[in-house]
């Protein structure tokens, strides 16, 4: 109970901080969406509305990575307790982590992707309007993406950040809260670069079915192969800038959150 509250708290502490990012690398993944810029939110909707999805977001995530960092302890103090190098326990246990909270909630993270991209509510009113309003199918739209890639993001995202806290006492001799900041933007950031074209299909594959300007897409194969043919390998890796500018604040917020929840429970 204590994990799930830490972990909560701290996701919607890091993502409140950083949602304006969210949104440009949302909007940067999905450029076919032509009238969802930022310069359009400022002007149409109003700078407040840089938080839109917010809520749903911050909704989504606090189920999501409460499991997600309960699970990680549950796992690694249990199920997989007998391994002996720590990094590749974090690795396994993030991982395994991943895949279960990343399925209990798919459906909000599905309705936050719509919410961000729709102008002036074009589609939908609510959380509760969206997910009346669009068919099981869709809700559950990129899922089996979505956990090939956040099971992959979260088992590197632990494994790096347990990596890279280790070399840090090594060779500064503390853990600094900075030390910890750096760790957690840093694992984030090296894990999205090897599993980032698999955020973007999991993106692409969410929208299916909002609008005529999404292009559509027969699923996971289809939707690579022909990202691929249109603009090149590069296609795979477009929002990538914005990604690292949003995860690397975010995700050293949030393991700092962690981390610090951790400490003052001990005490």
């Amino acid at each position: 109970m204590e994990n799930l509250l830490i972990g909560g708290i701290s996701s919607n502490i890091a993502i409140t901080m950083t949602a304006p990012l969210e949104l440009y690398k949302v909007q940067s993944q999905n450029r076919y969406m032509k009238e969802s810029t930022m310069k359009n939110v400022f002007k149409k909707e109003g700078i407040k509305y840089l938080w839109k999805g917010n809520g749903v977001n911050c909704i989504r995530a606090f189920p999501q990575i409460s499991i997600n960092f309960a699970c990680f302890e549950y796992f690694k103090k249990n199920n997989f307790s007998g391994i002996e190098n720590e990094t590749f326990k974090h690795f396994i246990a993030g991982g395994a982590a991943g895949i279960v909270s990343k399925t209990c909630v798919y459906p909000l993270e599905t309705v936050r992707t719509r919410l961000s991209l729709q102008m002036n509510h074009s589609h939908y009113t609510s959380i509760y309007d969206a997910l009346k309003k669009m068919p099981f199918r869709q809700l559950y739209g990129g899922l089996t993406m979505s956990l090939i890639g956040y099971g992959s993001f979260n088992a590197l995202n632990f494994g790096f950040f347990n990596f890279y806290k280790n070399i840090s006492k090594k060779h500064l001799q503390t853990e600094s809260n900075i030390n910890k900041l750096l760790c957690g933007g840093l694992s984030s950031v090296t894990a999205v670069t090897i599993t980032y074209p698999s955020d973007l299909i999991r993106k692409r594959l969410q929208m299916q079915g909002f609008n005529e300007n999404v292009p559509k897409y027969k699923g996971i194969i289809d939707c690579f192969t022909k990202m691929k043919q249109i603009n090149g390998p590069k296609s795979l890796y477009k929002g990538l800038i914005p990604t690292y500018i949003k995860l690397f604040p975010c995700f050293a917020i949030q393991f700092w959150c962690f981390e610090k929840g951790k400490e003052l429970i001990k005490t």
